[in-house]
């Protein structure tokens, strides 16, 4: 037989999974004690639970007082007795919770408030090997905050909070917990880091991939390498050439690259691809420089008209001091050096072929790319950079095992390093290569059924924005609406969870919510969440730094939780800069803040060093050597 000592009050009005209760004379008294201990009664975000035969109802207080009376009896009614309560489950006494109802409460059933004891049963034990811990229960520090990774990973989730709020120390947390070499020592995930934060707060236990490899820094990685070859068509006309005038000459350069690539596999086969089977999307090995030298001429060149044979054979190129025809070089970017037309009498005329191709522009624009250094990680991809003839010192079957089968549960790309101009469409590319891998995979013992990826994407909002449609976009929309059946999950990480595309955020099945000032950023969270839970919502402006909601599939109910932060010199490098701080005054070797002593003699050389070099630690990198 039930206690009295738990009664709250009694149903009053069922609408749907809203339940309004008058409350017990003993519970407006502010205190339910059970076993005694005390509770306060009709909390905001407290949990009940309503006896219906064999089984308990579970719901959320989401509203107490005078507000919470149902619109039928608002006009007579004048007390502020009355609660809502949010049904969010159900489950046999002494049994296993449940989410979702297959019956409801009526008029005049008792409800109770759920006591810690209870509470233990119902969030699960955390000796179980699919549960992960990240902290406590905010009011109940004897309770672990524990999440389902089998729920998490492939169906998905986002992280969000305002800048400040712990966010980042959050996504730590998870990454430590879900990197745990003994309870997951197959686990793969693969972080697209956009500032370079999570290199040292990972460091023992993740492979970083870095635009500058720079060996004397604190954390130190292999180079971050995206053969352009690798692209499909569309990915490297925005990264390569930009857009085009007309469909009628990205045919053209289509047509190139098609001619490139089946050139490149005549002469070095390729398993699991044929001249028949071939399409200018096949990831297959050529020489992108000779194919800009070559569209260089086609649009560029002038040529002799008066000398005998074909015209194609004259090409008016200038000279040098010495007389050397300058023809450039394709592999240095450096294009060839052409004559002006000349039509006057008396000297031998130079003109322009009919049909000059009118890609000048795009032509322009990809050998300036080729030539600066920013860009090699994708134009000059070390050993993974094609010859002449389209042959190659490794395939990118190695690339796909530096990023998913390392001797590190995870993989950071930190993508600090990009320029600002292709992030967009490198994050892309990235997302599709990874996709297309654990999907065409699928049924081998490397692939995502077998043993499934979580791709964590930093500062989503940058690249998930709902008013572009943009290639990373598009691949993370496929990933989060199919990747579940073939072992791909994906976590969402941003600030302004307002500015990501309704189609991503949807389909996540957990969210660790943290503070949120935004009032449109609350109102993207609640209408994207499964459950009508907004008394959870209604509390996110006001949630501690390092406190978040946790709701969805991954956890048995919604709880309010305190993150564990990792040690404070393993946490990412996005803490707020100190203004004034006794500590860091007495940091020896890096004091910061406004209280330390004005240099006489600042270096701002080392700034314009740092600028012009686009990396940050370059002159510490020198102070070591």
């Amino acid at each position: 037989m039930l206690s009295d000592d738990s009664y709250l009050g009694d149903v009053q009005d069922v609408s749907g999974t809203t339940v309004s209760i008058t409350m017990s004379a003993k519970s407006l008294t502010g205190f339910v004690y059970i076993d005694g201990q005390g509770y306060r009664a009709g909390q905001i975000g407290s949990f009940v639970r309503i006896p219906i035969g064999f089984e308990n109802l579970f719901g959320i207080v989401s509203q107490v007082g005078a507000s919470a009376i149902p619109e039928a009896r608002a006009d007579t009614e004048e007390n502020n007795r009355w609660m809502t309560v949010q049904l969010i489950g159900e489950g046999p006494r002494n049994g296993t919770f449940q989410r979702g109802l297959s019956q409801y409460p009526t008029i005049g059933d008792k409800v109770h408030l759920v006591s810690e004891k209870e509470l233990k049963d119902i969030y699960g034990q955390p000796d179980r090997p699919y549960f992960v811990r990240l902290g406590h229960i905010s009011n109940a520090e004897s309770i672990p905050a524990l999440v389902d990774v089998n729920k998490l990973v492939t169906r998905h989730s986002a992280v969000v909070g305002t800048t400040g709020s712990g966010k980042s120390t959050t996504v730590a947390s998870l990454m430590n917990a879900l990197s745990d070499a003994e309870k997951y020592p197959s686990a793969r995930i693969v972080m697209l880091d956009l500032h370079g934060e999570y290199g040292n707060a990972l460091r023992d236990r993740a492979n970083i991939f870095k635009i500058h490899n720079d060996q004397n820094a604190n954390v130190s990685g292999k180079r971050l390498l995206i053969p352009y070859w690798a692209l499909n068509f569309d990915e490297l006309c925005q990264v390569a050439f930009g857009d085009f005038a007309s469909e009628k000459d990205r045919n053209v350069v289509m047509e190139r690259v098609f001619k490139y690539k089946l050139d490149s596999l005549n002469k070095h086969p390729r398993e699991g691809v044929s001249k028949d089977t071939l399409s200018v999307d096949s990831p297959v090995p050529f020489s992108l420089h000779n194919l800009w030298h070559e569209l260089f001429i086609d649009t560029f060149a002038t040529y002799y008209s008066d000398r005998k044979g074909n015209p194609r054979d004259h090409l008016a190129y200038e000279t040098d001091t010495n007389g050397k025809e300058l023809k450039g070089n394709p592999q240095l970017g450096l294009p060839p050096t052409f004559k002006n037309i000349v039509k006057g009498a008396g000297e031998e005329k130079i003109f322009h072929l009919p049909g000059t191709l009118n890609i000048g522009k795009q032509v322009l624009l990809l050998g300036t790319k080729l030539r600066i250094p920013r860009y090699d990680f994708i134009f000059k991809p070390e050993q993974y950079c094609p010859t002449s003839d389209g042959e190659i010192q490794t395939d990118i079957d190695e690339l796909l095992s530096d990023w998913m089968a390392t001797d590190h549960p995870i993989s950071i790309l930190d993508l600090s390093g990009v320029p600002a101009d292709t992030l967009q469409t490198t994050i892309g590319v990235l997302l599709r290569l990874l996709y297309e891998a654990v999907f065409w995979g699928r049924d081998l013992s490397q692939g995502g059924r077998h043993r499934p990826l979580l791709l964590v994407m930093e500062e989503a909002h940058i690249y998930l924005n709902d008013q572009a449609q943009n290639m990373a976009s598009s691949i993370v929309k496929r990933i989060v609406k199919e990747g579940r059946k073939y072992g791909i999950g994906a976590m969402i990480v941003s600030q302004r969870p307002s500015e990501i595309d309704t189609t991503i955020l949807s389909q996540c099945g957990t969210f660790f919510a943290l503070r949120l000032a935004n009032a449109s950023d609350r109102s993207h969270i609640s209408s994207a969440m499964s459950d009508n839970l907004d008394g959870l919502t209604g509390m996110l402006p006001i949630l501690r730094t390092g406190e978040a909601i946790i709701l969805g599939e991954s956890v048995k109910l919604p709880m309010r939780t305190t993150v564990e932060p990792p040690p404070r010199n393993r946490r990412p490098d996005s803490q707020d800069p100190v203004i004034y701080d006794e500590i860091s005054l007495n940091d020896t070797e890096n004091p910061g803040g406004w209280g330390i002593p004005k240099e006489t003699s600042p270096r701002y050389d080392e700034i314009v060093e740092a600028w012009r070099a686009q990396n940050p630690k370059i002159s510490r990198i020198k102070k070591d050597k």
